[in-house]
């Protein structure tokens, strides 16, 4: 459970994340947004590691980089902007059950009957807590929404697969560092000069770059390392949660029985994908050793496997 509580702390600060950068960044700068965001958590990460990528991790560095950081961030501000946020974080929702089918197929985990209830729970609460009859919805925006949950789910899966040989600090620092590289001369070349901010526009990049971008990412990749998909991805439910809570806690919105309903619906879909004490003993297991023809006993001290 340390691990399921250690990958929530990234889609709460994902949820986080949305009244931030509506309330204090510039509206009109995406690219730029999202480069600010993701080189400086990059650069953190690797003064921390002081590692530099090595062999396939140059070019893993790279695919995952342009997969999780730069299109995954300019398709979320797209769709932030085009859609409702209700109707926008009801289709990233649909994200544990593309993760789940994605992981089949990467990673060879089979999603059990669990995860799968978790999810179409989960998505069930999400629904009730965001659907309410939200008009004017845009179909590039559905696009966009649905793209960055698909690029998201599929890039979190491999790099899953390819987590052996660095360590997860050591990898998300060259995701995120790779990712703003490749934004930077984009938003210099489409979006001109950088924008001037503010006070308070620099502390809530601060609080992006560092708490929902560096500090979410490890945790997510970490939790992506130790717990099958489909829990991570029910995990992810938590996000839109945290929108609908920090949304009434700070922006005077008022939370309607509907919404503690799906709020409920949304938790136990959680509980219900978390690891199980059978799974974790079977998974601490050692390997069974081989027995051969010709050693039938293997504590036997007699044969000569010769």
């Amino acid at each position: 459970m340390r691990w399921v509580a250690l990958t929530a702390v990234a889609p709460v600060a994902w949820g986080t994340n949305y009244f931030v950068t509506r309330e204090f960044l510039p509206a009109d700068r995406p690219l730029y947004g999202a480069a600010l965001r993701a080189l400086p958590a990059g650069l953190v990460l690797l003064g921390l590691c002081r590692q530099r990528p090595r062999g396939a991790w140059w070019w893993r560095s790279a695919v995952l980089g342009m997969l999780n950081v730069s299109v995954f961030f300019v398709l979320v501000y797209a769709a932030s902007q085009l859609l409702p946020t209700s109707i926008a974080s009801t289709v990233m929702a649909v994200s544990p059950l593309a993760m789940m089918l994605i992981a089949w197929a990467l990673v060879s985990e089979q999603p059990g009957i669990a995860h799968l209830a978790g999810a179409a729970i989960g998505l069930g609460g999400v629904c009730l807590m965001l659907l309410t009859g939200v008009e004017g919805v845009s179909v590039p925006g559905v696009l966009a929404s649905a793209a960055a949950m698909l690029v998201s789910a599929f890039g979190h899966i491999l790099a899953k697969r390819w987590s052996s040989g660095a360590d997860v600090l050591a990898s998300t620092a060259w995701q995120l560092t790779a990712g703003g590289l490749f934004l930077l001369p984009v938003a210099a070349a489409v979006e001109g000069p950088p924008p001037a901010l503010s006070r308070s526009a620099l502390l809530a990049f601060g609080y992006v770059a560092l708490v929902a971008t560096a500090l979410a990412f490890t945790a997510w990749f970490t939790g992506l390392r130790h717990l099958p998909a489909g829990t991570v991805g029910l995990i992810g439910l938590l996000n839109p949660v945290t929108g609908v809570l920090f949304g009434t806690a700070l922006a005077g919105e008022v939370l309607t029985v509907q919404q503690l309903c799906g709020l409920v619906l949304v938790l136990v879909g959680v509980v219900l994908g978390r690891p199980t004490r059978a799974g974790r003993r079977n998974s601490s297991q050692a390997p069974p050793r081989l027995v051969t023809d010709e050693c039938p006993a293997p504590e036997s001290s007699t044969c000569d496997p010769r």
